[in-house]
């Protein structure tokens, strides 16, 4: 498999996570955002979009938007499991994901910050804005985690919830966001460091890194 890719982008980043806790050796192809490789002829050819990531599978398939890539790698291998057995367990995992994937990280993303931009903010500007959601999210999600975690956003194992929140943490504190009031998503985040799946996920162990 081929993960086309940026190393600091959230969206790769926990599609990397998620390849490696099933265990999936992939190849990094790295897309520099900031250069716009992403809107190059070559890119577009493999993903109309313009986004990353995107996976070309062992079967020539080519998989674009991180929800539907990690709910393929869980049909496709499921094992381990990245999420529980039964439907309303699903359901709450997904949400829990959903919360992050839809409505802290599309607001906080390089095209939206650019617009932001454009509209006249600084950064410290772009950091209130970023923070802003990011803060609701997590207030949420702490109260979710505190009713369903044991260890985990859901149980005592990571689930896809943790897929998501661990590259969200990483964008919060680029955004200088005080995540002193969510101790919950810290011990996450700490467990998450002991884990070779999340460190050889990290940003800054990608080749493109910089």
């Amino acid at each position: 498999m081929i993960l086309h890719g940026y190393w600091r982008s959230g969206t790769s980043y926990r599609t990397r996570i998620a390849l490696n806790l099933k265990g999936l050796v992939y190849e990094t192809a790295p897309v520099d955002l900031r250069a716009g490789v992403q809107k190059s002829a070559a890119y577009l050819a493999l993903n109309p979009q313009g986004l990353v990531p995107a996976l070309e599978t062992d079967d020539g398939l080519v998989l674009s938007q991180s929800p539907a890539i990690l709910e393929w790698l869980e049909e496709t291998h499921p094992t381990p499991a990245l999420l529980p057995s039964s439907a309303g367990d699903r359901a709450v995992v997904r949400a829990m994901a959903a919360l992050v994937g839809c409505d802290i990280h599309p607001l906080n993303n390089l095209r939206v910050l650019k617009a932001v931009r454009e509209l006249g903010a600084d950064q410290t500007g772009v950091d209130a804005w970023a923070g802003r959601w990011i803060l609701d999210g997590f207030a949420a999600l702490e109260a979710l985690v505190a009713r369903h975690g044991e260890g985990w956003c859901f149980g005592g194992a990571p689930t896809l919830a943790d897929c998501y929140l661990i590259p969200q943490i990483y964008s919060a504190r680029r955004f200088n966001v005080d995540l002193a009031a969510f101790p919950r998503l810290l011990e996450i985040e700490m467990r998450a460091g002991l884990h070779p799946a999340f460190n050889a996920a990290h940003p800054d162990n990608q080749p493109d890194a910089d």
